[in-house]
């Protein structure tokens, strides 16, 4: 018989015991190692029983061992130190507070992301966006940053996976009861929860309670739309996440952008706290953020301010973060849809809906003018932009090029900051004792919240035997929970305990252990290892240099395709000649993760390159000590360095179809595991010992160690965005924002007649040290001299006259304009190289206040008659 209600009991606490609650309220205990011994020792049974989690401990722990812990002295000061610790972590300075100069500090920072993986007891998450999210926020509260993280709560998370019989994907939904999380709600003076509501077509309304998480000093706001007040439609919107058809997600994304704006607000009301400055669109599931802002301001009193002055001030302090590397990863909707929820009585006061369509619009050679896309909306808001890798803002500036035509690829105002993972999260405690026993503990913890190091020195005295005997301990252990995962999987698949007596055999902690473990879309290539199952089989079998794979994923319960795969890695694991060396284990999540990145000794990536952005879980292997073995995708592209692991080659050019590149590339990874990863791997010495395996670790320890840290990440975010943004919002204060949009509506207006007219060069010859005298002719089309930036541009070129690695160089204006609007501009143009040798012209609006010379997309060209001098000196 079904519950038709359900809430939690919970243990009466005695006083002296109080604190306890304050520790498992904040998440700092999540990567706190002492925190989370201290609630193991409250029982370590129940804490077991629960999934490690504070919160469901302290509700099922029995009473009598409570008031006996109540009288022990002893706990009572660890948890007086601790409650201690945890005060002055959240008060104390760190790094953000002496940051210079002083002036350049955003108040605080709203960061939006759709998923948030802080732990596995708060499952709101789906994958590495939701991982990244996490780690953003864990990093930013070891800095000091003040953010405040918003997202949606939902009832139902994402999901559990389970297999069939014949390893078929299922899913369930458990509902999550927000009594049992970590979690509180936001509440008004009076003691009502506070809420927020958004205008919907047919006089309908969407409201939402506002959810509190503490992840150390960082705020984390979690919408849920679960209330008597919303209709059965509305009430589901948060149900789970990234369920439901198009208008499901539409209103999980409008709830997320307008309600999480009008969240923060009502956060910042009620706690004191200092209003954003800068606005973090986490992808463009939140970009509808933008419009409530422009909403706001042009609500405001300000004088003057309308829409296009508000989208200025808006654009300024607003941060835009792709994380897809392919447009089919985009959130479209249909164009009508859109307008039918931002016009009528669903109509934002002061934002017109043609306005909110012209955001999203795809009005380039290609694009849907039927549909509405998101991530453009969130480009147009934001006057930053970033990927999330080096080679991801290449891909992300070719992707988004049409946005601003004209310009050549790398001119496109998208930057890069490599991702980042959060160490106390990911790094076991016996590397940190690893290392900490060379260098001390603070020296290492310090290292791994902030990041600032080039290189982990203090790894390197580290003897052979000691990395050794620690990474044997991390794969024993993981070789443990893989077994007690399986038998649990074979039950939930129909097998009775007779039956499952040969896991107890399964892996092997002396054997070299490959993972696999992500998300299941068709581009990540879980079966590529399948490709050519003899010659896997024959990896997995070898007498003297067997190998064993843990794999785990889930495939979207959407994404028939991405399940087959998994059936396909099952039903070859299932085969009793070979499933003593290669096991797949569902349902995988933080906890799981946590034992496989430490255990494993090689880390497994081939996704189609250039399709994985940054690809962090070869990151948190990397922490632990475990070798990469990948494509030269996201990440590993800039910092592989031929000792820290192994590239697959890709057969990723124009000649190979996709059967001919997955066998090529399949073949080069088991060549590699043969014969490299294995080799080295079992060449021992006279000590037993893999010294060339161990130097790899160790060099991968002290190199990649600083640079993969969430801390390094975060830190790049305030100095090269988070900063610059909020001294561009200030900017924008008074007057700013409206004398901008005019000067742009007045820029945009003259742009058709700004022309350039001649192009004349004077040189003796050309030669290598010689200059060439630019005179330039340009028709202004009404503007005035510094409203546009005349350049040369110059460099190689190839064979099509197109220029490489171009240099610019500003042209000077002589004189005024003559009688017909037009600008004489002059300078010399060194001629520094020697071989084919162009250049050309172009004329750029120009004002203070823009962050890139693209950032309007207008430019102006020379016609090729323009001038008999311009072109190739060769």
């Amino acid at each position: 018989m079904k519950a038709i209600r359900r809430f939690t009991v919970r243990t009466v606490m005695p006083e002296q015991l109080q604190p306890l609650h304050e520790l498992a309220l904040n998440l700092r205990w999540s990567w706190h190692p002492e925190t989370r011994e201290l609630f193991r020792s409250v029982d370590p049974g129940v804490w077991e029983a629960v999934g490690e989690d504070p919160v469901r401990l302290l509700g099922e722990v029995p009473a009598a061992r409570l008031a006996a812990l109540a009288t022990d002295r002893r706990f009572l000061r660890r948890l007086g130190d601790l409650t201690d610790d945890l005060h002055d972590y959240l008060s104390g300075p760190r790094w953000y507070q002496s940051y210079q100069p002083l002036g350049e500090r955003p108040a605080a920072i709203a960061y939006f992301s759709p998923e948030y993986g802080i732990a596995a007891a708060l499952p709101q998450y789906s994958g590495g966006l939701g991982i990244l999210a996490g780690d953003h926020l864990k990093a930013a509260s070891d800095l000091g940053v003040p953010l405040i993280g918003v997202g949606l709560f939902y009832r139902h998370g994402y999901f559990r996976q389970s297999l069939t019989r014949d390893g078929w994907q299922q899913e369930r939904y458990p509902v999550l009861d927000p009594d049992e999380l970590a979690v509180s709600l936001l509440r008004e003076p009076d003691g009502t929860p506070c809420r927020v509501e958004l205008m919907l077509p047919g006089g309908r309304t969407l409201a939402a309670q506002i959810w509190r998480a503490q992840v150390g000093r960082i705020p984390l706001l979690l919408l849920d739309s679960d209330l008597e007040a919303n209709a059965a439609t509305e009430r589901d919107v948060t149900d789970r996440l990234y369920g439901g058809g198009s208008e499901h997600r539409l209103l999980q994304e409008m709830l997320l952008g307008i309600g999480g704006v009008r969240a923060v607000r009502a956060f910042c009301r009620l706690t004191g706290h200092p209003d954003p400055e800068v606005f973090h669109t986490n992808e463009g599931h939140a970009g509808f953020l933008g419009i409530e802002r422009i909403r706001e301001l042009v609500a405001s009193a300000e004088p003057g301010v309308d829409f296009p002055a508000a989208l200025e001030a808006v654009r300024a302090g607003t941060l835009f973060t792709t994380h897809t590397p392919v447009p089919a990863g985009i959130d479209r909707f249909d164009r009508e849809q859109v307008a039918r929820h931002f016009s009528g009585d669903a109509a934002l006061r002061g934002v017109p809906v043609d306005q909110v369509l012209a955001l999203g619009v795809e009005d380039w050679p290609g694009g849907d003018p039927k549909l509405f896309n998101m991530a453009a909306m969130g480009l147009r808001l934001a006057q930053r932009a970033n990927g999330v890798s080096t080679l991801h803002g290449e891909v992300s500036r070719a992707m988004f090029g049409a946005l601003w035509p004209g310009f050549d690829t790398a001119e496109i105002p998208i930057t890069s900051i490599t991702n980042g993972v959060h160490a106390p999260t990911w790094i076991d405690p016996a590397v940190v004792r690893l290392g900490a026993a060379e260098i001390g503990a603070d020296r290492a913890e310090a290292a791994m919240a902030v990041g600032a190091a080039e290189r982990w020195s203090g790894v390197e005295p580290i003897g052979d035997a000691e990395i050794w005997a620690v990474r044997r301990e991390l794969r024993a252990q993981l070789v443990e929970e893989a077994r007690r995962r399986l038998r649990a999987s074979w039950r939930q698949r129909g097998a009775g305990n007779a039956e499952l007596g040969w896991t107890d055999a399964v892996l092997d902690p002396d054997v070299l252990t490959i993972g696999f473990a992500r998300r299941v879309p068709s581009y990540k290539r879980l079966t590529l290892m399948l490709r050519d199952q003899d010659r896997l089989r024959s990896l997995l079998l070898h007498p003297t240099r067997p190998v064993q794979i843990v794999v785990a994923g889930k495939a979207h319960p959407a994404d028939d395709g991405g399940k087959r795969l998994i059936q396909q890695l099952v039903a070859f694991a299932d085969d009793p000649a070979v499933r003593h060396r290669i096991v797949f284990l569902p349902d995988y999540d933080m906890a799981m993760a946590k034992h496989l990145y430490p255990g494993c000794d090689v880390w497994l990536n081939n996704p189609l390159r250039p399709l994985e952005a940054c690809g962090t879980s070869g990151m948190k292997a990397a922490l632990n000590g475990c070798l990469n073995l990948s494509v030269l995708d996201g990440w590993w592209d800039e910092w592989y360095d031929g000792r820290n692991g192994w590239a697959i080659p890709t057969a990723d050019g124009p000649g190979f179809d996709e059967d001919q590149r997955d066998d090529i590339e399949a073949s080069a990874l088991y060549d590699l595991i043969e014969h490299q990863v294995a080799g080295t791997y079992y060449d021992r010495g006279g000590d037993g010992l893999p010294h060339r395996w161990i130097a790899m670790v160790r060099h991968t320890l002290v190199t990649l160690g600083p640079k993969v840290l969430a801390g390094r990440m975060v830190r790049e975010y305030v100095e090269r965005l988070y900063a610059p943004a909020a001294l561009a919002q200030r900017g924008l204060s008074g007057d700013g924002a409206r004398l901008l949009a005019d000067w742009k509506a007045r820029v945009r207006a003259a742009w058709p007649a700004v022309r350039v007219e001649h192009v004349e060069a004077a040189a003796e010859a050309a030669e290598l040290g010689s200059a060439l005298g630019l005179r330039v002719q340009v028709a202004l089309g009404g503007l005035e001299p510094e409203d546009v930036e005349v350049q040369a541009v110059s460099g190689a070129v190839d064979e099509r006259d197109l220029i490489r690695d171009a240099e610019t160089q500003t042209l000077k204006p002589v004189g005024g304009p003559d009688l017909n609007g037009c600008q004489r501009y002059e300078g010399t143009l060194e001629l520094g190289r020697t071989g084919p040798f162009g250049y050309t012209v172009r004329v750029l609006p120009n004002h203070p206040l823009l962050a890139s010379p693209a950032e309007l997309g207008l430019v102006a060209l020379p016609a090729e008659s323009a001038g008999m001098d311009a072109g190739v000196l060769r």
